[in-house]
């Protein structure tokens, strides 16, 4: 699944992914490969990148959208900040 995270400043990331789980504003969900096309409004929380089944990346994350289509993901967020 191809992926894209942009915030108003700067691209956060963007790659060929397993998946990716998201602060969602009513709970946090995650999304594969070939999954249903969906728009959805984030909320503040953490925000996990599924590199492979091995590999992750952590963000913390205040708001923002997802849209999937077509196996491309691309998530607008207000901003992201790294962690460990």
């Amino acid at each position: 699944m191809q992926l894209e995270i942009l915030t108003p400043e700067h691209k956060v990331f963007s790659g060929n992914v397993y998946g990716i789980q998201l602060p969602g504003i009513e709970g946090s969900f995650e999304i594969l490969e070939n999954h249903a096309p969906m728009i959805a409004s984030l909320g503040k929380g953490k925000m996990k990148i599924l590199k492979d089944k091995n590999n992750t990346e952590l963000y913390e994350i205040s708001s923002g959208f997802v849209e999937v289509l077509n196996n491309h993901a691309s998530v607008l967020i207000e901003g992201a900040t790294a962690m460990d």
